[in-house]
């Protein structure tokens, strides 16, 4: 029987209950105090109301009170509904309705997060940060629910938010058996256990944040968390004071520690490991990390949000001659290159990935359309286009979607278009993604004047009032018309064809 990741806590703490499970700036928790401040949390939630069932949402930036809410939730057999803390009031609003958010977890002082939730009509929570980290969520009675009966495999475990094609929410619906069978797929290649620790500034509220900070507290490892991306030197820091022994980043993460990083006056020996998700990693940077890193083992992988994070992976052994790869399936995972048809495609042959196994999402919430076009006979059509070689490597090509990734966020269009398009002097305008050698890519805006139009630094000023910071436009063109289908669609990949 597969163990759900709560009690798989449960178990390391008592087995190492006094190991550093979470480690933040000069806080840091134990496996006891991880396993008592859930349920304390889990006391907390019950308190105000939350059932087995309910979501719960988090609007927290990656801290100790953001991993105690994860396991207190769970605790409490209610729903986790990460949120980018990042995010301003317009983003939370839909996302807390159409999940049907019976409580909203904030941090002190986020003021969108906190209107949001008045006019979404949902109660909040406020974590207590100025006190002992196992004592976050206040509850007296605590004791009593540590006999609350675990939640089962089949249940609902999270609800994370990906925009999809459309602009519209699309909540990702994970069961504690995809969580548990994704993790056990990890920890399987990595060979993770209890003597290993991971620096991460990856956020919680992604798939690949969160598989980190599982995969870690699943064997009694150490999680140090960091946000010093802005001064990639500090990262650096913390990987040699530390002594970690993992390390995992999104292909900017890696760009912006060889180029700012000051690696060499640091001692990073001790790291085994390094993981590279969230987007293509070009070849050409796979091999300066190796450069940088030549004791450390680099896995290449890919995988989605409704895989619970990962599908394949490329071993470091395979660096060599599969450069470009993203590898073989993970345990108990299968892949399949499929034509539009539905069959399979010959080796070498494009078409769409499509997977399956017991990491792949239970469904979108709340959208059966959706899981009608996605989830074909129990397989996930990823959306994503490749071919497999014969020795069942997985060569990616590209996206059906016009997601625009840049570093470890994700940016629908419409999100920036929507707020541009308020403007007076605008009459269309168009977004997409540029190629940027750091990000990966950046948002770029594509605007068609209407009179007098509105300055570049308008604009972006405009977009820095209502926008998310990595939401706003790096670039900003005017432009006599936008490229369309016959059908009058914006064609998104003309945009950028001459940029």
């Amino acid at each position: 029987m597969m163990q759900v990741l709560v009690a798989r806590l449960e178990d390391t703490a008592a087995v190492m209950p006094a190991r550093i499970a979470i480690q933040q700036v000069d806080r840091r928790i134990d496996y006891r105090g991880l396993r008592d401040a859930a349920l304390r949390c889990a006391a907390a939630l019950r308190a105000l109301g939350v059932q087995p069932g309910d979501r719960v949402a988090l609007a927290l930036p990656n801290g100790i009170e953001a991993a105690v809410a994860w396991y207190g939730i769970w605790r409490a057999g209610a729903v986790v509904v990460p949120l980018n803390a990042q995010a301003r009031e317009r983003d939370f609003v839909p996302w807390l309705r159409h999940s049907g958010t019976r409580l909203l977890v904030h941090a002190p002082g986020h003021e969108d997060a906190a209107q949001a939730a008045h006019v979404a009509g949902v109660p909040t929570l406020v974590p207590d940060a100025d006190v002992a980290p196992d004592q976050v969520f206040a509850s007296t009675d605590a004791g009593s629910f540590a006999d609350l009966p675990m939640p089962d495999a089949a249940m609902l475990a999270a609800i994370l938010y990906t925009s999809g094609t459309t602009g519209a929410p699309k909540g990702v619906a994970l069961s504690h058996r995809n969580l548990a069978a994704n993790t056990a797929a990890i920890l399987d290649y990595l060979q993770l256990g209890a003597d290993d620790s991971t620096v991460s500034a990856l956020p919680f509220y992604y798939t690949y944040g969160a598989s980190v900070l599982h995969t870690h507290l699943a064997v009694g490892a150490r999680v140090v968390l960091e946000d010093n991306l802005v001064f990639p030197h500090l990262i650096a820091e913390a990987l040699a004071r530390e002594r970690a022994t993992g390390f995992p980043g999104v292909p900017s993460t890696f760009a912006l520690l060889l180029d700012r990083g000051r690696l060499e006056q640091y001692d990073l020996s001790s790291l085994r490991y390094l993981t590279q998700a969230g987007g293509a990693m070009a070849p050409a940077l796979t091999q300066q990390v190796r450069a940088a890193f030549p004791q450390a083992r680099l896995f290449v992988m890919y995988g989605q949000t409704e895989a619970s994070a990962r599908l394949t992976r490329l071993a470091p052994e395979r660096l060599d001659d599969k450069l470009g790869s993203v590898g073989t399936p993970i345990a108990g995972v299968e892949i399949r290159v499929r034509r539009e048809d539905g069959s399979d495609a010959a080796p070498g042959e494009a078409g769409e990935v499509w997977a399956r196994g017991d990491n792949v999402m239970t469904g979108y919430w709340n959208a059966p359309e959706a899981n009608a076009a996605t989830l074909v006979d129990g397989w996930l059509r990823t959306g994503d286009l490749g071919h497999l070689d014969a020795d069942g490597f997985l060569w990616l090509s590209g996206r059906r979607s016009d997601m625009i990734k840049t570093g470890a966020h994700r940016v629908h269009p419409q999100d920036v278009e929507e707020v541009i398009a308020e403007l007076p002097g605008v009459r269309e305008v168009a977004v997409a993604g540029v190629d940027d050698a750091l990000l990966g890519q950046v948002v770029a805006a594509f605007l068609v004047r209407d009179g007098d139009a509105p300055s570049e630094m308008a604009v972006k000023a405009h977009c820095r009032q209502r926008l998310a910071g990595y939401k706003i436009p790096k670039q900003v063109a005017f432009v006599a018309e936008l490229p369309k289908t016959a059908s009058g669609k914006i064609r998104r990949t003309a945009l950028t064809q001459d940029t």
